[in-house]
């Protein structure tokens, strides 16, 4: 019937309102360091079994199909695209990115992320009023461990993690502390908290810490940020793709009201 029809339409609308949402958040983080773009994935909804395949009829035969009708679409999930970005030279030498698998730890709120933890590409670090190695946004995340004293000169971000540092008549180095990277078994399972922040959860599984480029985890470039992997072009096509696919669902829901007006109509 076309009340089926109308039921179908709607829930395309609202599962392609919710793509768009994504897509519009994609690119408006295209400038953002680290950041990983997402994607929507649909499913099906149930059928409505109007006849069985494989039933046989008076002579035998058996019937090669059946007749489902199906009820719409919904949306099973935003999936994270972890593809690395485009690394950006800056010079800076308290900037760090990943060269490979892996997440920054960074010390959040304890209702913010699972044990005060949680994780990130962004490697745009400063230091704070305490000489921490801190992210360098509105909230100023710390990395743990890692102080440089006030008198440090030439501080510079090594492959391994180490944060190494001179002092004015001292030129041998010295350790301020080690940044840790961490694994995931399921990084898309990580939960997206803002801030470009991730937190753990059952399905991402717990953290594989450690120094980096040990156990499959990246080294880290000094100097350099990550780029948001954002795809312009990509997003540009798939906002076509959503629009027209909308606007197919408003001639269904169109086409759908005329029959059901003509339906109406029949006693007249």
């Amino acid at each position: 019937m076309a009340i089926n029809a109308l039921h179908s339409a709607a829930s395309g609308l609202s599962a392609l309102n919710t793509a768009l949402d994504v897509t519009a958040n994609n690119l408006a983080n295209i400038n953002t360091q680290g950041f990983k773009t997402s994607r929507v994935n649909f499913q099906d909804l149930l059928y409505i079994e109007k006849a069985q395949s494989g039933t046989l009829n008076a002579n035998e035969d058996q019937r090669p199909m059946g007749v489902y009708v199906g009820l719409g679409v919904k949306v099973a999930g935003t999936q994270l695209d972890f593809q690395q970005g485009a690394p950006q030279l800056t010079d800076r030498p308290l900037d760090a990115m990943i060269d490979g698998d892996g997440f920054f730890e960074v010390q959040v709120e304890d209702q913010l992320g699972n044990g005060g933890k949680a994780y990130t590409r962004a490697g745009n670090f400063t230091m704070n009023a305490d000489g921490e190695l801190v992210l360098g946004n509105d909230q100023g995340r710390r990395i743990e461990g890692i102080t440089i004293p006030d008198t440090a000169e030439s501080v510079t971000i090594g492959p391994d993690g180490r944060v190494l540092y001179t002092e004015a008549g001292n030129p041998e180095q010295q350790e301020a502390g080690q940044i840790l990277v961490a694994t995931f078994i399921n990084s898309t399972g990580l939960k997206q908290v803002g801030e470009n922040l991730y937190v753990e959860t059952e399905a991402s599984g717990p953290p594989n810490t450690g120094n980096p480029g040990e156990d499959n985890r990246g080294s880290l470039l000094g100097g350099f940020l990550e780029s948001s992997n954002v795809d312009p072009t990509r997003e540009l096509i798939d906002l076509i793709r959503t629009q027209r696919a909308f606007e197919m669902n408003s001639q269904t829901i169109r086409a759908a009201d005329e029959s059901l007006r003509s339906i109406a109509q029949l006693r007249r």
